[in-house]
């Protein structure tokens, strides 16, 4: 299915890399400190609920969402609208995003930036950092718990935050186990691309205080940001329905519910 089929073009991709996995951690070592992603999420949301909004061209279940995305001009919109941190996806055979969109969309505002990617090695880790991301994306599904462990221990070592995506209970202890602090429910099944509203809900009483909670996907309105806020949720992390609309700064504000 889908997440099949993109793990298997990225560790395809991969397999090709001749690049020299030592001299890419010394020049992303080189790189220094970022903006901090996790900590503007946790100030943030003491008060509302934080939004993580997302630069989307496409996506493999919807297609074209938005073909006439101006990443500067969209982040700019975001950051009006009270967002905390910005995702852009950077997977161009799938999303249509890149890694011009990341960095043009950072150099626009102050915001924290999440590399949205299937992140495989370690060489992804690297571009990363390299590019000017300030936190990498660690999907469990796509990962054994050695990469898991391994990746996050190298994100870590480079100054980069990290947002360990689950989709079930299983999952959830995994990242628990590798000692991860943010952690995301993405309500997608990236199996069938389908959206299941009450995943995120379930899986919140299973977070100890210390982790960091961001519901992934199906955040459609303010009523669905309040029921995740009221389950204890620091940030929500939007696309779709922020690409899609007509005014993004408000259709955001919007999401940023107190209460919880």
């Amino acid at each position: 299915m889908y997440l099949d089929k993109i793990l298997h073009e990225h560790r395809a991709r991969i397999e090709v890399d001749t690049r020299n996995l030592e001299t890419l951690i010394a020049r992303a070592g080189q790189c220094g400190f970022g903006r901090e992603f996790a900590e503007r999420i946790r100030t943030d949301s003491v008060d509302r609920l934080a939004v993580i909004a997302e630069i989307k061209r496409k996506s493999p279940s919807k297609g074209v969402l938005n073909s006439n995305i101006d990443p500067a001009e969209l982040a700019q919109s975001y950051e009006v609208g009270g967002a905390s941190c910005l995702s852009v996806l950077t997977d161009e055979a799938n999303f249509g995003g890149s890694v011009s969109d990341l960095q043009v969309a950072r150099s626009a505002v102050q915001l924290p930036v999440l590399r949205k990617d299937f992140t495989v090695s370690e060489k992804d880790i690297c571009d990363a950092k390299i590019m000017g991301a300030d936190c990498v994306l660690l999907i469990v599904a796509a990962l054994d718990r050695a990469e898991l462990f391994g990746f996050h221990q190298l994100a870590d070592e480079l100054m980069l935050d990290v947002l360990v995506e689950t989709h079930s209970e299983a999952e959830l202890e995994m990242a628990l186990t590798i000692g991860a602090t943010l952690v995301g429910v993405n309500q997608r099944d990236l199996t069938t691309f389908a959206v299941d509203h009450d995943r995120a809900v379930r899986m919140a009483e299973m977070m100890p205080p210390n982790v960091i909670r961001v519901a992934e996907s199906g955040v459609r309105d303010a009523q669905d940001a309040q029921r995740l806020r009221d389950a204890g949720y620091h940030a929500v992390l939007v696309g779709e329905s922020l690409v899609t609309a007509a005014d993004p700064a408000s259709a955001l504000d919007a999401l940023r519910v107190s209460g919880g």
